[in-house]
């Protein structure tokens, strides 16, 4: 198979390089050259921001391209456009956050999405995620389009920073403020797992939307922050508090405190994010590994690169300031 990846050096884009590689596929990343390329792909250069970016991509032919992009939709347009006739599948990675809110617990791929367009230009991440998939959509049709709806990702090579964070601070251990209760649900798919079955849906002819994480209650969060005290060996001690003290303390859920999100106390993010259903997907062959090898094998990535994760600079900085949790913890 031949694999064309718009990105591929970074987080989601390079686990399926990496993964397409192992299985022997020939991958070619088409990139901006700020990140190196997975050793054995062949690089093409551009940028499809810029006039003229998208040259390096005027020939060749593809079985399946993997675009990655989530910001403005028309680049994805304009990149559809041009492959359209010499690719055979366009899977766009989508995200989960294109349903509209509020969503109910177990919702699915018919649930209704955001309005947006492939012509949009600055729009929030929710449409240019929607926009996105119009694009592809437009540009190949609805049997030649892929669209996987991400829920929360996580494992080596994150560049977003959210267990990261929570690696880094249970390293550096003495008390760490635990939001409880601990039994909160967690539901995430690991970046392997979402290469592995995007390429072998990808390679099986699939189209349409589907959603992608593991399925509900994979982990909860005292058991993925149990893992991250005990691959650090760092001694931590969790201090698991109530969520009413964390939030009348000014501290943000997901933001402020990485992948938690109170099940009451914020209910419609706590569905959107931990309440889809991936019956779809889990026909189709998705198989999700236990959080603990996640967590374990971000550690190593992590102390591979120095134990500092380069970040994305287009997103928000997560984490908690080291004053509010001292506040909160009392020391």
């Amino acid at each position: 198979m031949r694999l064309l990846i718009l990105g591929g050096t970074e987080f989601a884009g390079r686990a399926v390089a990496e993964a397409a590689l192992a299985r022997g596929w020939e991958v070619t990343v088409f990139h901006r050259g700020r990140h190196e390329a997975p050793p054995g792909t062949t690089e093409l250069l551009g940028d499809r921001t810029e006039p003229n970016g998208l040259a390096a991509l005027a020939e060749g032919g593809w079985d399946v391209v993997l675009d990655t992009w989530s910001a403005a939709p028309w680049v994805v347009r304009d990149s559809a456009r041009l492959l359209a006739d010499r690719v055979g599948r366009y899977v766009y990675v989508s995200s989960c956050s294109v349903y509209t809110w509020p969503v109910a617990v177990g919702y699915d791929e018919s649930a209704p999405v955001v309005e947006s367009s492939s012509d949009a230009d600055g729009v929030p991440y929710a449409e240019a995620k929607r926009g996105g998939e119009l694009a592809a959509l437009d540009a190949l049709g609805a049997d030649r389009t892929l669209l996987v709806r991400l829920g929360l990702l996580l494992g080596p090579w994150e560049n977003i920073g959210r267990l990261p964070w929570w690696l880094g601070r249970i390293a550096r251990g003495g008390p760490v403020l635990a939001p409880g209760p601990g039994r909160t649900p967690l539901q995430f798919i690991d970046v392997r797992d979402f290469a592995e079955w995007t390429l072998s849906a990808a390679a099986a002819g699939l189209s349409g939307p589907y959603n992608l994480a593991s399925e509900p209650a994979h982990t909860t969060m005292e058991e993925l922050l149990t893992a991250c005290v005990q691959v650090t060996g760092s001694g931590a001690e969790l201090r698991w508090t109530e969520p009413g003290r964390i939030l009348a303390a000014g501290v943000e859920p997901w933001s402020d405190l990485p992948i938690w999100v109170p099940r009451a106390e914020a209910a419609d993010l706590h569905n959107a994010v931990y309440g889809l259903s991936v019956v779809r997907a889990l026909g189709t062959g998705l198989r999700c590994r236990p959080a603990a090898e996640t967590v374990a094998d971000t550690w190593s990535w992590l102390q591979s690169v120095g134990g500092r994760a380069e970040l994305r600079p287009d997103r928000p900085k997560v984490g908690l300031d080291p004053v509010v949790e001292a506040k909160l913890l009392g020391v």
